[in-house]
């Protein structure tokens, strides 16, 4: 009776967690590059401004794959499109891991002059024309802006930043967040989210004249 038992219970057990993945929405987990593959990843887009150096790295980092950033007087952003795939009212929390090793000596994403973040991750909604109606929430590591600060970017009208984190105590350390989306959007706009067009992650330096490195790994929307 008991070996039944344990027998059904692991049969709950896996059948909880393939519910649990069923409602999980991959959006990266970078499995699918080669340790050392280097640059702009396939299947995701390059920006359309400045000069990008683009030095990202796939590496293995704690016993899985993540992406290795690193930035030197230059901005990087690439973007990939999640259009059709994210519901927001099934899979509102975005979750993803990353890990700040060098933040950009004064960014601030509070001044033009200093706007500049070693770990960024936005989500975007495209509005024609894009390039002035366009929404996107920013979760940065700023350097200097406190946690829980959001400020609109003086630099990109389209963007709004939120601080998710802030400083040097952290550095070093994988770090898991949990946004909820829909919550930050209704903050940040006043409204009701459709669905996200796109995910976009950047390190920049450009504006403070200095360096910054950091690793991002998986990112995923939950219920």
């Amino acid at each position: 009776m008991s070996t039944w038992r344990g027998i059904v219970s692991i049969i709950g057990l896996l059948a909880a967690t393939a519910a649990w993945a069923a409602g999980v929405v991959a959006i990266e987990d970078w499995s699918q590059y080669p340790v050392g593959a280097k640059g702009l990843p396939q299947g995701w887009q390059g920006q359309q401004w400045g000069k990008p150096a683009y030095d990202f790295t796939v590496v293995a980092d704690g016993g899985t794959k993540v992406l290795h950033l690193k930035s030197n007087n230059d901005g990087s952003t690439i973007a990939k499109s999640i259009k059709g795939k994210v519901d927001l009212k099934a899979t509102p929390l975005l979750e993803w891991r990353w890990k700040a090793i060098t933040l950009p000596k004064g960014g601030d994403s509070r001044h033009k002059a200093t706007d500049d973040q070693a770990c960024q991750i936005y989500v975007g909604w495209e509005r024609v024309p894009k390039q002035l109606r366009s929404q996107l929430i920013g979760y940065v590591w700023d350097t200097t802006a406190p946690a829980g600060t959001i400020t609109k970017s003086e630099k990109t009208g389209t963007v709004t930043y939120l601080i998710v984190r802030s400083g040097a105590a952290d550095l070093g350390k994988w770090i898991t967040e949990r946004r909820n989306v829909v919550d930050d959007f209704k903050t940040i706009y006043g409204d009701v989210p459709d669905a996200p067009d796109l995910i976009s992650i950047a390190i920049d330096t450009n504006d403070t004249n200095s360096t910054a490195e950091c690793f991002v790994g998986p990112i995923v929307f939950k219920p």
